[in-house]
């Protein structure tokens, strides 16, 4: 794949000394370790390794990635892992997509409050899951399912909301059965909308009491019992949007959708059109026009703002199983759901019977063989880290073009 022509990376080195002399006050530790290890991603900073032809002298470098969560080129190989995983856990049954989202005057107590806040919304999401599937009303089963975290919306402003991707049915509470829900429809949005709005301010209230929300700069007037009360008031009488889109068409498009949605970072690469020494322009989608695709230019300490918004406390978790999901019980629960749901069992993702196993680690000091040459076809590339190649063949530094490389190969 080609290299975008512009990159979060470019931006952040252009502009991130800038805007942390700008923003220093209120710039945290964590936001700053993620600008640092952005920027250093895949340069000589974190290290790596060069690939050198034993006949033709083609030199390659590889630096090292940063691995960080929020950046957008070290997702690929952390989702391809991830996936994998997961496909073993699908069952041969409809899924469905059920999103929670809360008002945006309560979102703004998140952005000081990640932990606390992030945690509520998790739990009361999950709790109101179960609790209307367990209904026999509704489902009456104990259904599993992944939620996943994203904080952002399109024009990268703060828009914190739960994805949640749930098989369509459940056990029976005998574990003798599974019960299925209809084929185009889970569970009624209108009432896991209640469920979810009363859950959700009543365990927000209870950390309010027990002194674990802070109310720092703008937010400061709500700290106040009475005004607190009177936010929670406004936001128990919106309607609070929670939806469910229609189901996949079987396990294979899960895996699909969940490719594009587990490992997303607020923005990625392929977003960004253009960026100079006062701006960065990126595409977004407007759905309030009609999901229009359209251009945005920000000011660039504006970009890097918005972006930070969306750094998540450390160890957080933003990807979580429940139900019969859930880790501790995930195993054994799954293999039952299969045993009930064997008459459909030729609708499961095939699973491969050999695993790519991951390269074994080398001493710095090892030569490995990692193919033929791409340049002449005829050597051996030896890979070698690049300080011992530095340090005994000055010749790497600049590396060895690739028509070079041929030119050298055909006069010997």
């Amino acid at each position: 794949m080609p290299r975008p022509l512009v990159e979060l990376a470019d931006v952040l080195r252009r502009h991130g000394e800038s805007f942390r002399e700008a923003f220093a006050p209120v710039l945290s530790l964590e936001k700053r370790r993620v600008m640092t290890a952005i920027e250093s991603c895949r340069t000589a900073a974190l290290g790596g390794h060069v690939d050198a032809c034993d006949k033709c002298g083609y030199r390659a470098i590889s630096y090292n990635s940063c691995r960080n969560r929020h950046c957008p080129k070290c997702q690929g190989s952390a989702r391809q892992k991830w996936l994998a995983e997961r496909e073993s856990e699908l069952l041969p049954v409809p899924y469905f997509h059920v999103v929670f989202t809360v008002p945006h005057s309560l979102a703004e107590i998140a952005l000081q409050n990640k932990r606390v806040f992030y945690g509520i919304l998790f739990h009361t999401a999950s709790e109101t899951l179960l609790t209307i599937a367990r209904d026999p009303k509704h489902l009456g089963a104990e259904i599993g399912f992944l939620a996943i975290l994203h904080t952002w919306g399109r024009n990268l402003l703060h828009h914190p909301h739960l994805h949640c991707v749930v098989p369509g049915g459940g056990l029976s509470f005998d574990r003798k059965r599974w019960i299925s829900s209809r084929p185009r429809f889970f569970l009624p949005v209108r009432v896991l909308s209640r469920l979810f709005r009363r859950l959700f301010l009543s365990r927000l209230k209870l950390a309010f009491d027990r002194g674990q929300l802070r109310f720092p700069g703008a937010l400061a007037p709500l700290a106040g019992p009475a005004a607190f009360s009177l936010l929670l008031d406004q936001a128990r009488a919106l309607e609070w949007v929670v939806y469910a889109k229609p189901p996949f068409g079987g396990p294979r498009q899960v895996l699909r959708y969940l490719g594009r949605y587990t490992h997303r970072v607020a923005i990625s690469n392929d977003r960004l059109v253009a960026a100079d020494d006062r701006t960065v322009t990126f595409r977004w989608k407007d759905y309030k026009d009609e999901n229009r695709h359209k251009l945005m230019t920000l000011e660039a300490h504006e970009f890097i703002r918005r972006f930070l918004l969306h750094v998540l406390p450390g160890r957080f978790v933003r990807i979580r199983h429940f139900g019969f999901l859930a880790n501790r019980q995930r195993t054994k629960k799954l293999a039952r759901c299969r045993q009930l749901l064997a008459p459909a069992a030729s609708l499961a993702p095939a699973s491969s019977s050999a695993k790519p196993q991951a390269p074994a680690s080398t001493a710095p000091d090892t030569v490995v063989s990692t193919g033929s040459c791409p340049a002449c076809g005829c050597g051996r590339l030896r890979r070698l880290p690049i300080a011992a190649v530095a340090a005994s063949d000055a010749s790497v530094w600049p590396l060895t073009s690739i028509s070079a490389a041929i030119a050298a190969c055909d006069s010997s």
